[in-house]
C-alpha cells in the first residue's frame, strides 16, 4: 500500500467519522521501518492534526526496574501516555504533556496541545493493549530484516546497531508476537 492510498483512507474515514472525532491514527511497527517518516508524511497532509511521538514517552531511569524490563511491552511509559495524552483528547482546551529527553534523562517542559481533529500516533509500542479499543485506525509496518538492519546502521551506526539487535528488536518481537499486534492492524505497510 502506498502514502496516497493510507492517504485516501483516511480521508474516507474522517468524513464519516464526524461525530467521533478526533479520529485517531496509531502506527507500530519495526524499528526503522519508517513510523516516524509516515507520521511526518500524513501530519503534511493533514494540517489540521496533532502528531504524537512514542519516543517520547520512554521509560524515566527510576521506572527501569528488572520487574518492568521484562515485562512485555514493558518499555515504554504506557501509564504517562495514557494520562496525559490519551485520556485527554477529548478535551476541547487541548492538553499538556511533557516529553522524555534521552540526552538529560529527564522529563522536558510541559508543553500545550491545541485540540485538533485527526490525531497521529507513531512508535512501537502506541499499539499497545494497555490503550484499549479507542484508536478508530492501526497502521502496522514492517520491512525485511535485512533491509532493517541496513537503516539502523545509517541512522544509528554500529555500536547502537548492536544494541538494538540484542537489546530492543527481541523485546519488539515479544511484544508484536504475543500481543497480536500484526494481527490485530487494520492496515499493513
Amino acid at each position: 500500500m502506498e502514502l496516497i492510498d493510507v492517504i485516501k483512507k483516511i480521508e474516507i474515514e474522517l468524513d464519516s467519522a464526524k461525530t467521533q472525532l478526533p479520529f485517531i491514527v496509531a502506527i507500530d511497527g519495526m524499528s526503522a521501518s519508517g513510523k516516524t517518516t509516515l507520521g511526518n508524511q500524513l501530519q503534511e497532509q493533514f494540517p489540521d492534526s496533532n502528531l504524537f511521538h512514542m519516543d517520547d514517552f520512554f521509560l524515566q531511569p527510576h521506572q527501569r526496574t528488572p520487574e518492568r524490563l521484562t515485562e512485555i511491552g514493558g518499555n515504554v511509559d504506557y501509564e504517562r501516555f495514557q494520562k496525559e495524552v490519551l485520556s485527554q483528547l477529548q478535551n476541547a482546551n487541548g492538553l499538556f504533556y511533557q516529553k522524555y529527553d534521552c540526552q538529560t534523562q529527564t522529563l522536558g517542559p510541559l508543553r500545550h496541545v491545541e485540540w485538533k481533529p485527526l490525531v497521529i500516533i507513531e512508535g512501537a509500542y502506541s499499539h499497545h493493549p494497555y490503550f484499549g479499543n479507542l484508536y478508530n485506525l492501526r497502521i502496522f509496518y514492517e520491512i525485511s530484516s535485512a533491509e532493517q538492519r541496513k537503516r539502523i546502521l545509517k541512522r544509528n551506526g554500529a555500536k547502537m546497531l548492536e544494541r538494538f539487535e540484542t537489546e530492543w528488536i527481541p523485546k519488539e518481537n515479544q511484544y508484536f508476537n504475543y500481543y497480536k499486534i500484526r494481527e490485530k492492524s487494520g492496515l499493513l505497510l
